[in-house]
């Protein structure tokens, strides 16, 4: 089997020659020096493309600033400015200030004509083809969307979201409403495009800010929707949920993704393999779980080997996927474990 078939029926749950053993992105790895090289030829690497969709739509204007290492953006609305900046560092980026503050921000949010900006959602498309070409079925890309709540998430800051769920949960879920409403367009657009592999994020704002009760009605019963769209066009729909999992999986067994990541072992999260299958069912292909940084970028390969040995005694072979626990900034030292557990998983 090549990397991306082997992964598509890993994601399935269908039979594989070996359980893959998957990079998520080349990290802080440059993909053109040899050690990347190696990670594509000799690993199950899958990557992850941008959606194009955007929040405020094709009419509204946006322009944005920079100084130093803030970014600014003015979105020009008819019922007023919203504005957000963003710093970053060697390391990463994160929004510093945020489009609104107060519920009143998110009522004047939901007055904004929207148009979805299907030119943007098109060259999104584009870009998967012309990954999926460059990695040549050695990998996998997925198109990276989002979920309905992250509307609502990406528009209040952490401590104003909990606060909105607290003061104003409907206005909540009029905001996550719209949201999936949008995400739904787009996604259609994309599968339309060619898109055949998707990874929806979100989720962990319900389960690591707001709880179970949350979850219920702000994530399950939109992502059930969106999931059935996307399997039902042929497609991979794959769920991203940070933090502690274990008594989400009976609602993420009724979302009934693919497959689902990170599923972080203690002290990140609180994921037990020899449980997973009896709260999740067969059916959904288990990704991760070995931290990127903390294991593989730290300890030595014997303990990182006797943890894929649980995950493969209780897991395997069928729906599971070796991977990292997706942050994206692994290094050289995670990268050569990658290599030698594919190395011993195939051997």
């Amino acid at each position: 089997m090549t990397s991306e078939e082997r992964l598509r029926a890993a994601f399935a749950c269908e039979e594989v020659d070996r359980v893959p053993v998957s990079p998520q992105g080349f990290g802080r790895v440059d993909p053109k020096s040899e050690l990347g090289r190696r990670l594509l030829e000799e690993t199950d690497i899958h990557i992850y493309t941008a959606s194009g969709l955007d929040w405020f739509g094709r009419k509204v204007q946006a322009e944005s600033l920079s100084e130093g290492n803030f970014r600014t953006t003015v979105w020009h609305t008819p019922v007023g400015e919203f504005r957000a900046t963003s710093r970053t560092t060697e390391r990463t980026s994160a929004r510093v200030e945020f489009p609104c503050r107060r519920p009143e921000d998110g009522e004047r949010f939901l007055k904004v004509p929207f148009e979805l900006d299907e030119d943007r959602i098109r060259e999104a498309s584009e870009e998967f083809r012309r990954r999926r070409e460059e990695l040549g079925g050695r990998g996998m890309v997925l198109v990276e969307v989002p979920d309905g709540i992250c509307l609502p998430a990406e528009l209040f800051s952490p401590e104003d979201f909990c606060l909105l769920w607290a003061d104003a949960p409907d206005l909540m879920e009029a905001l996550v409403g719209e949201g999936h409403r949008r995400v739904m367009e787009g996604v259609k657009v994309l599968l339309e495009g060619g898109a055949d592999a998707f990874r929806i994020v979100g989720p962990e704002y319900a389960s690591t800010q707001l709880g179970p009760e949350a979850y219920s009605r702000l994530v399950v019963q939109y992502d059930k929707e969106l999931v059935a769209l996307i399997k039902g066009s042929g497609a991979i729909a794959y769920l991203h949920n940070h933090g502690p999992i274990m008594r989400y999986l009976p609602m993420i067994r009724e979302i009934s993704p693919n497959a689902l990541d990170p599923l972080e072992a203690p002290p990140w999260g609180d994921f037990v393999p020899e449980r997973a299958r009896e709260l999740l069912g067969e059916d959904v292909c288990i990704v991760g779980n070995l931290d990127d940084m903390e294991v593989l970028g730290k300890k030595d390969f014997g303990e990182i080997w006797r943890s894929a040995e649980r995950l493969l005694r209780a897991l395997g072979p069928k729906g599971l996927v070796l991977s990292g626990t997706a942050s994206g900034t692994y290094g050289a030292k995670a990268a050569e474990n990658f290599l030698m557990l594919a190395r011993r998983v195939g051997g």
